[in-house]
């Protein structure tokens, strides 16, 4: 793949699954107060930094030249006092519409979602940022707004990415529900959304499972094919959904609110994009 010009930009300010993103939707943002909501504009990524090497061992090798990964972390801070933006239609592929964003989920201890996103978006990066790709994010921090789904997708076509990833959690009530499980486009609508899509998702799950079970409640052996899902429907690139698990379960969300488990969920999503990459 080729690195691209790259010159997007975010709106800042301020697909949730049963209660968390499994619906695609997630929780709207409540009505709006009487105070419009404003936007501004600032630059959409940047590159993970990578860390430096220590003395004692080398540097990792790099996989390739000029490769491109959009990682998207799901939600945004500053989308739950912004209803005005994130409640409106925005094209969602394959003839609908849907809410520009949403606000995700939680644990029941309060740890949000878009928190957990970002942080975990930001170790994936600098892993791959240490093998030499370039990373593009969908959102510059974590106290924004949006972007709407349909520019999460934008973003990943124009930056010509080899794999385009989507981290969110879940936030399902039913009972022991628990596990990860990874969503692609179907039935496919580009030829980047076929094989491409499909081999993705199942070396990311390939990659997950090693530490992480399988969705118990959602999904077929930890894959979900899925025709509602915005960033995946309008994506051209090879594009998988990462539900890293339900935040509603006490032992997930545990692993979730600690750095160490954030890390151990970065270290799996970067394997399985170095994987797939080759």
């Amino acid at each position: 793949m080729f690195a691209v010009r790259w010159h997007l930009f975010v709106v800042l300010l301020g697909t949730a699954l049963l209660g968390g993103c499994s619906g695609g939707g997630g929780a709207a943002a409540p009505a709006p107060s009487s105070v419009a909501a404003t936007s501004a504009a600032a630059p959409p990524s940047s590159s993970a930094p990578a860390p430096a090497p220590s003395s004692s061992s080398p540097a990792p090798s790099p996989v390739a030249h000029n490769l491109v990964v959009v990682i998207d972390p799901g939600h945004n801070g500053g989308n739950a006092s912004n209803p005005g933006i994130i409640n409106k239609q925005v094209p969602a592929g394959r003839g609908r519409t849907k809410p520009c964003n949403t606000t995700g989920t939680a644990t029941n201890g309060g740890y949000t979602e878009h928190a957990f996103t970002w942080d975990v978006a930001r170790r994936v990066g600098a892993k791959l940022t240490e093998r030499g790709i370039r990373v593009v994010y969908t959102r510059a921090d974590d106290n924004g707004v949006g972007p709407c789904v349909d520019k999460r997708a934008e973003i990943g076509n124009e930056a010509n990415a080899a794999a385009v990833v989507s981290i969110h959690a879940d936030g399902s009530t039913s009972a022991g529900a628990h596990g990860f499980h990874v969503a692609y486009s179907s039935p496919a609508l580009n030829a980047a959304q076929g094989e491409p899509s499909m081999s993705l998702a199942r070396t990311l799950r390939d990659a997950l499972r090693e530490t992480f079970p399988v969705s118990n409640y959602l999904g077929n052996d930890g894959l979900a094919p899925r025709d509602d899902l915005a960033g995946l429907n309008l994506s051209t690139r090879p594009a998988a959904l990462i539900e890293c698990g339900n935040m509603r379960n006490s032992a997930e969300a545990a692993e979730m609110s600690t750095s160490d488990g954030r890390q151990r969920y970065a270290d799996s999503i970067a394997a399985g994009i170095l994987s797939y990459l080759g």
